[in-house]
């Protein structure tokens, strides 16, 4: 292959005299004349002092960009935002961790694009950072490979942001005093890397190493270690040697690498977001995947990690014991990993893990496949008069089956976690929050203060909450999310009034509204169209492009 053919995008910007004015600008940001005749890749480091998650990375790209360098491409590093889920959690910022998602998308798209970028590396930290990153690769369909920023090390007495969330529950149910907050609150954040259960940002980091996007155990390395470093500059050196190989996203994000993201997540007991996230990422990738593909696998696939919210251990606890590729392994040798297909190491994934060493004899982290948490998914994917077009629940079964209670209703989250924390929400209570989709947020944000401060205060068993918003990976408890049709647009849940008999029934997967259908169909036609909340900006475009949860919330499906 000619080296023209190599930059088959920088080439267009920087070859030929009319493009000297091009060169001279890159000259002023350091480019040499030898630069120009090498494969440019952009670094996309989603950098930031925002969040914990993120402020290492700028780091993290330098040592990307001194792999490009070192076998003869020319990095260039450039931004894209984060905002900080936890920080903004239980508050009207919340509205934007979703929609950060797709500005994220948009802006490595249109920077790759204008830039002429002839592969593409990309970091991220918090969660919608990851989602982001793929979505705008496989919408680039250039040599690509994505860099997970790594996970923080635990807090003090094993502490994390989730005990943070349920310490505030603890401290309304009287179980945990003030001063006793005050020290969860100094002590469960140590410094840099993603919050350090299997919540969103570790569930999606493992599912795009099970995707095949990132190198082997990038899933699975503290934000702060030499193995981080490493997996930088390695992703540097390999993504020049996808280009070599005209290896790009479309080879590598196949359905059947699909379904194998979506086996890792549920024998890891991953975030309900993995459902919204690999959807649209499956669309950008133009592949077909529906709610109803996380049934099928899920039923073949059990839950074998005991990890938080719903487990006892942390991702820094697994990386210990091997990370998540011993657990592919034992995935691939039972027949529950598709092996044939490629990844951004340029080999097939069976090839990657032929030789990955087992799990210590004396671990307990994860369950062997005779012997799991549960013989099948925790993501449970439920339909009935209440989700027409479907809902996802987490249901580990360590608070039961099944749920029959009585509505309480409330408009938003705000009112929803009050009620908790005084004492309105009572056991036997099934909480419904509405108006807080996509649509209605707009913006869908995550329930992890009302879901928080229902298990501090010791109600995980006894109150379930279903929300057309959704869940914090952090969220534990009989949780249901992403209610589809949204009540913005006249979903059933709209129509929900307090008193009204609810059932979550995870065995006949079954969201159901206790009385008739003619009453339902009754409401219905009484029910009116809210006026949009924004009018102007961000969450008003969004409120107007963005597409039902069950389709993964894409703002470009027309």
């Amino acid at each position: 292959m000619a080296n023209k053919d190599k930059r088959k995008y920088s080439s267009i910007i920087v070859d030929g005299v009319a493009q000297a004015p091009s060169r001279a600008m890159l000259h002023a940001v350091g480019f040499e004349d030898e630069d120009f005749k090498k494969s440019q890749v952009g670094i996309a480091s989603t950098w930031s002092m925002v969040t914990p998650c993120n402020m290492h990375i700028n780091k993290l790209a330098d040592n990307a960009a001194e792999g490009v360098d070192a076998v003869g491409g020319k990095a260039v590093i450039f931004n894209t935002i984060t905002v900080s889920d936890g920080i903004s959690m239980g508050t009207p910022g919340m509205r934007y961790s979703l929609v950060s998602r797709e500005v994220i998308a948009d802006s490595i798209e249109t920077v790759t694009s204008a830039q002429g970028f002839d592969a593409l590396v990309t970091i991220g930290g918090c969660d919608k950072n990851m989602p982001g990153c793929l979505i705008a690769m496989a919408r680039l369909n250039r040599p690509s490979i994505f860099v997970y920023g790594g996970t923080i090390k635990p807090g003090a007495k094993r502490r994390d942001i989730v005990s943070v969330f349920e310490a505030v529950g603890g401290v309304a149910g009287g179980t945990v005093s003030e001063a006793e907050l005050k020290e969860v609150e100094e002590t469960a954040i140590p410094g840099p890397g993603s919050c350090g259960g299997m919540y969103t940002a570790n569930t999606m980091a493992s599912a795009i190493e099970a995707l095949g996007m990132s190198l082997p155990n990038s899933s699975a390395q503290e934000a702060v270690s030499e193995d981080k470093r490493n997996d930088c500059y390695r992703a540097g050196e390999a993504v020049l040697e996808l280009i070599r190989q005209d290896i790009k996203p479309s080879d590598i994000m196949t359905r059947k690498a699909f379904e194998n993201a979506i086996t890792v997540v549920i024998a890891l007991g991953g975030s309900t977001n993995a459902v919204l996230h690999l959807l649209a990422m499956a669309h950008s990738a133009n592949v077909k995947l529906e709610l109803d593909d996380f049934t099928r696998v899920g039923a073949r696939v059990p839950l074998l990690a005991d990890v938080k919210p719903s487990g006892k251990y942390l991702m820094s606890e697994l990386i210990a014991i091997g990370g998540i590729q011993p657990l592919m392994k034992i995935l691939l040798d039972a027949g529950l990993l598709h092996g044939d297909c490629m990844t951004v190491t340029g080999k097939t994934m069976a090839e990657n893990l032929a030789g990955v060493t087992p799990y210590p004899a004396d671990q307990d982290i994860v369950r062997p496949l005779d012997n799991p948490i549960k013989k099948d998914s925790h993501l449970v994917i439920l339909y009935g008069n209440l989700a027409p077009t479907g809902a996802v629940a987490k249901i580990t079964g360590k608070e039961g089956l099944s749920f029959t209670g009585s509505a309480r209703v409330f408009e938003s989250e705000e009112t929803a976690l009050a009620a908790v924390l005084d004492d309105t929400v009572v056991k036997g209570d099934v909480i419904v929050i509405r108006h807080e989709g996509p649509v209605g947020g707009p913006g869908m944000r995550e329930m992890l203060s009302p879901t928080g401060a229902i298990m501090g205060k010791g109600m995980g068993k006894d109150v379930a909450l279903i929300t057309d918003g959704r869940f914090s990976g952090g969220s534990h408890g009989f949780v249901v999310g992403h209610v589809t049709p949204e009540a913005a647009v006249g979903g059933p849940i709209a129509i929900i009034k307090d008193g009204d008999s609810i059932t979550i029934d995870a065995e006949s997967k079954q969201l159901k509204l206790d009385i008739s259908q003619q009453e339902i169909d009754q409401r219905l036609s009484q029910w009116t169209e809210p006026e949009l909340k924004e009018k102007r900006g961000t969450l008003a475009k969004y409120a107007k492009l963005v597409c039902s949860a069950s389709e993964g919330a894409v703002t470009d499906k027309f």
